[in-house]
């Protein structure tokens, strides 16, 4: 990886090259004279292995030579860099690592090997701290993934992730603070992943940010703001996603990861009064083809899915800083007296009669990472009120 850190590749290298298919765990423990001493001492038994480079190709050679003569190891030990414990999932991962430290293990996930449609997935979120990003990442866990729960307000990812954790046991879910638009805020979501799963197979993209006003009413400052989250955001995750996924393709050659970024109904149709978002949108679809083109040589497909208004999330309904409140003050609906009244009149546009709910949203994101021959897409979830031509 060009731009990462060199030993954070040294996880997704162990991981693909002990499980070609991702389904594995790989956990940094630490780097401490006493583990590496553990780990020489335990290789002759086959439960470790010691690994003089810490060079990709000899990573991928050792390890691969030691699986093809004995077995998978429960840790690998590579000089310069620490150990990494293996496992099928993380509570066997977390076992494997603290039996060459002697400190006794957390508590286990409930779930030994979690199932669901996105098993084994280890998955980035941004903007999960609520809204569909919330939604997203609550459905994710529910689906079997490993899920990074990232947002700029870490007080309240947190909950999220102590949630999914008390649901699904301990350290199904990991919290990230996080701002997208600031690349060595990024930098730092990704390695946290890599540190405590060994890789990356889903970036779901769902940061943003709204600001609705006309030409003459939306400040400059707040124009370049939606521009730097929504846009800028998304540009650096796929940047640093990629790079990740990229090395996990090179490991096992056919693996597939997926970028989907949140896009709006937004995207697709213009937006009166709402141009900065809408415009931020439009651009979103336009990276997300560029990027498809770009990374399908890599197995990375690249899709977006445009979800039409979750009216009942803080988005919409929040009292001082909802749209219900900023579309009511800018005039965007004409005639409405109450926010109310802009409520009935969002849901009159939508001929499937609702607002969209994050579990209309998470059908659309495992049917994408389920289907091998799309990319390049912006997928509506906007109960007919937008339809492609």
């Amino acid at each position: 990886m060009e731009n990462i850190e060199k030993s954070l590749k040294i996880p997704p290298v162990i991981r693909m090259t002990a499980a070609p298919d991702g389904k594995a765990v790989v956990r940094f423990i630490g780097e401490s004279d006493i583990c590496m001493s553990a780990c020489k001492a335990l290789e002759e038994t086959g439960a470790a292995l010691f690994i003089g480079s810490d060079e990709e190709d000899e990573i991928r050679r050792a390890l691969g030579g030691f699986i093809a003569e004995r077995r998978v190891p429960k840790a690998v030990y590579v000089r310069g860099a620490g150990l990494f414990a293996l496992g099928a999932d993380i509570a066997e991962a977390l076992e494997n690592g603290y039996l060459f430290t002697g400190v006794p293990a957390p508590d286990k996930p409930t779930e030994k090997k979690p199932s669901g449609r996105a098993a084994g997935r280890i998955a980035i979120v941004t903007g999960a701290a609520q809204g569909f990003g919330r939604g997203i990442a609550e459905g994710l866990a529910g689906e079997g993934a490993y899920v990074i729960a990232a947002d700029r307000n870490y007080e309240k990812a947190k909950e999220v992730s102590l949630e999914l954790n008390r649901r699904y046991g301990a350290c199904r879910s990991l919290a990230v603070g996080a701002d997208v638009s600031d690349e060595e805020s990024v930098k730092g979501m990704i390695s946290s992943a890599l540190q405590s799963y060994g890789g990356l197979d889903l970036f779901v993209s769902c940061a943003g940010i709204v600001r609705a006003g006309g030409l003459d009413e939306l400040s400059t400052g707040d124009f370049d703001e939606i521009t730097r989250v929504n846009y800028r955001g998304y540009y650096l995750c796929a940047k640093y996603a990629s790079e990740v996924m990229k090395l996990e393709n090179r490991v096992s050659p056919g693996y597939m990861t997926d970028i989907i970024e949140i896009n709006s109904k937004s995207g697709l149709d213009g937006s009166k009064k709402n141009f900065a978002y809408a415009g931020s949108k439009f651009g979103g679809i336009g990276l997300t083809q560029s990027f498809a083109l770009e990374l399908c040589g890599y197995g990375i497909k690249v899709n977006a899915v445009c979800p039409g208004n979750y009216l009942d999330g803080p988005l919409w309904s929040d009292p001082e800083r909802g749209l219900f409140v900023q579309y009511l003050r800018a005039g965007k609906v004409p005639g409405a007296k109450t926010v109310a009244d802009v409520r009935r009149y969002y849901e009159s546009k939508v001929p499937l009669g609702r607002g969209c709910q994050p579990k209309d949203v998470l059908r659309a994101i495992l049917y994408i990472m389920e289907q091998e021959y799309e990319t390049g897409q912006a997928v509506p979830v906007t109960g007919g009120q937008s339809m492609l031509n």
